[in-house]
């Protein structure tokens, strides 16, 4: 069996165990107890700026934990028309769920994302306190230094004006993009509904 289809499997089980647990915690944990947020989003070209028509399709979540100064993020996405050249979180834009904003994380890319490839998966843990986690132009824009950087980047994924979008040599402004944002437990159980078919899916094409 191919080990790449094995590890986008993996990866859907993954994010589909994030939005059980999600939709359990969101229930459980009491308001404003201090835990990493998770922000989920998906990716495809409809949702860029300007909209595409590429086949690609992707899933990402972003944990923020301002009390760590940590950001985990997992991506896993296939289907690009052609390879990938850089993937960013940019933020944040004028209104929630929309526009354009420049790139607020580590620059050109994120650390070891996979380049030239259709289809691949991504884990890494960013160091928030860390100037090297962000673009230089996000910290000089957003009052100077890394704190200030981290608050206004954790102030715009909880506004739904951060956006995760995978670059390509084809569509080098970005091929596929989503918002991140904390769904309701509705949306939380459609995100798990829709990684279960296209699970099913690409078992069938097996």
């Amino acid at each position: 069996m191919n080990s790449h289809i094995i590890a986008n499997d993996k990866s859907m089980i993954r994010l589909l165990g994030v939005a059980i647990v999600a939709i359990v915690m969101m229930g459980v944990v009491p308001h404003g107890h201090t835990a990493p947020i998770v922000y989920l989003a998906t990716l495809n070209g409809a949702s860029e700026s300007p909209p595409n028509a590429s086949p690609g399709t992707g899933f990402a979540e972003v944990d923020f934990d301002l009390a760590a100064h940590t950001m985990f993020v997992h991506v896993v996405f296939s289907g690009l028309l052609t390879g990938t050249t850089a993937s960013h979180i940019h933020a944040p834009t004028a209104v929630a769920g929309t526009g354009t904003a420049g790139v607020a994380t580590t620059v050109p890319t994120f650390t070891d994302f996979p380049l030239g490839v259709t289809s691949g998966t991504y884990d890494h843990l960013f160091d928030m306190s860390s100037a090297s986690s962000y673009n230089p132009a996000f910290v000089s824009a957003n009052g100077g230094t890394v704190s200030t950087a981290e608050a206004v980047l954790a102030a715009s994924l909880a506004a739904g004006t951060a956006y995760l979008n995978i670059h390509t040599t084809g569509i080098p402004a970005g091929e596929i993009r989503g918002f991140l944002a904390v769904p309701e437990p509705a949306s939380m159980l459609l995100f798990g509904l829709g990684l279960i078919a296209l699970a099913g899916v690409r078992r069938c094409r097996k």
